[in-house]
């Protein structure tokens, strides 16, 4: 009669069950990027004139749109900071961090007086900046953290597929963070929703991270991390690690994401800005006089036209175009594992590079022209958006994997999406109300992910789980 080894059994390694990785990596970036669009819709709804209440509508904009770049400086930095816990200590620990920091600096956003309130023009402004940094650091562990969460958990074949569940906290988030505002504009009034009510869904943010909070913290490491302090092969300076050891990877990291960041933040943050914008210089003069103000000249002399759209009919346009995003985001990762990271890759750039050319004729087409520019927009932005969660994390060794990954990620996100708003913007203008220049932006931009594409070799069969630098 055999005895049954207990010890064995009690020794055997807990693991994360699928559903608690689409949960915890899910949850966590649709709260992060919950709170970085409620930033990047207040930019354009309310910020310009509420921190910045004495320059003209054109430089309150880009003075907005300045401070929204912020997050993109400090992302970097929070690729290296996180990066190092996530490489050193683990995954789970950090992802709780950086989900922590940003629940914090979204909800002191809400608390935060204006521009308007005696004593505070300058103060107002810079305590934005540094809760927008604080916002930048955070979502520059969060990425890699999520993304390896779901990927080191994955079976074997399917790491594109477990890759796409955090990138649908992309979309998710965004649909939230839009819809709040939404339903906060169609039941305030316009002075009730510019003195108080913008408020709301940053303090409202705090919910969610509660929530996530309690679901990563039921997390156990993953098996790839595990594997690397078995063996005692924990980096001791990670970041010092990865650039001697694999900085081409994390150059081409940085240009294979690049277009991916432009595209979105075009479809999101310039068009919003560009629909919003009064058709007519005389709808202009309106819409100041309702606000109880007068153009200046400087301000006449340097208005151009934008598309006349209602904030509320806009807001419903895009959401119906993010909803494009998340389904192609799901439909990315079974197409990335079938044909290869790479040779998918390729051909959706060759196809955001073409949709650039696209901009003036769809923009000038109606609203069944806008829509169209905004589903096929977002359409891309999943397909490229999608398997960018296995693709970065598989360039790197598992022991620099975080930082890697986290870096490349956020380096992009400096060069594509910290300017992509101004830049466009500054085109926007330079072309007299045009968007030929900001299409053309887009597609140049294309060109550069085209070739890290064409100079990187396929990821999709490397070794995941053992492999260290």
């Amino acid at each position: 009669m055999s005895i049954p080894n207990t010890t064995a059994a009690l020794e055997v390694p807990k693991a994360n069950s699928r559903g608690r990785v689409i949960v915890a990596s899910l949850i966590g970036t649709t709260i992060e990027f919950y709170d970085f669009y409620v930033y990047a819709t207040a930019a354009v709804l309310v910020f310009p004139a509420l921190f910045f209440p004495n320059a003209d509508p054109t430089t309150q904009l880009l003075s907005s749109f300045a401070i929204f770049g912020v997050a993109f400086v400090a992302r970097p930095l929070g690729s290296i900071l996180f990066g190092h816990f996530g490489d050193k200590v683990g995954r789970k620990g950090t992802l709780v961090a950086s989900l922590l920091t940003m629940g914090i600096a979204t909800f002191l956003i809400g608390c935060l007086p204006t521009a308007l309130v005696p004593g505070w023009v300058f103060w107002a402004p810079a305590l934005l900046v540094v809760m927008r940094f604080t916002q930048g650091l955070a979502l520059g562990g969060e990425w890699s953290g999520a993304a390896l969460l779901a990927t080191e958990n994955a079976p074997a074949g399917k790491r594109a597929i477990w890759g796409t569940f955090p990138q649908m906290g992309a979309p998710i988030g965004f649909i939230l963070a839009n819809g709040v505002f939404l339903i906060l504009s169609f039941t305030l009034t316009t002075a009730q929703f510019a003195a108080w009510g913008w408020r709301l869904p940053f303090l409202l943010s705090a919910v969610m991270v509660i929530i996530g909070l309690w679901v990563r913290l039921k997390l156990v490491e993953t098996p790839a991390f595990q594997k690397v302090i078995d063996q005692g092969e924990v980096s001791k300076l990670p970041v010092s690690r990865v650039f001697k050891t694999s900085w081409r990877q994390l150059i081409l990291g940085t240009f294979v994401m690049l277009a991916t960041y432009v595209v979105f933040y075009l479809m999101t943050t310039f068009t919003l800005s560009y629909g919003t914008a009064p058709a007519t210089l005389e709808a202009a003069k309106a819409k100041a006089a309702a606000a109880g103000k007068t153009m200046t000249q400087d301000a006449i002399n340097s208005f151009v036209a934008g598309l006349g759209y209602t904030r509320n009919e806009f807001l419903i346009m895009l959401i119906v175009g993010v909803v494009f995003f998340g389904i192609f985001t799901l439909v990315s990762g079974p197409l990335a594992e079938k044909y290869g990271r790479r040779k998918m890759l390729l051909g959706v750039t060759a196809a955001i590079i073409v949709f650039g050319f696209t901009f003036v004729p769809l923009f000038g087409a109606g609203t069944v022209g806008v829509m169209a520019l905004l589903i096929i927009g977002f359409t891309l932005m999943g397909l490229t958006f999608g398997p960018m969660g296995a693709l970065l994390p598989e360039l790197f060794p598992t022991n620099v994997r975080y930082t890697g990954s986290a870096v490349s990620y956020n380096l992009a996100s400096v060069l594509g999406a910290a300017v992509a708003p101004f830049v466009a913007v500054a085109l926007w203008q330079a072309a007299g109300g045009s968007t030929v220049l900001v299409g053309l932006y887009l597609s140049a931009m294309g060109v550069l992910t085209l070739i890290a594409l064409l100079v990187m070799k396929e990821t999709r069969d490397l070794e995941y789980v053992s492999n260290v630098s």
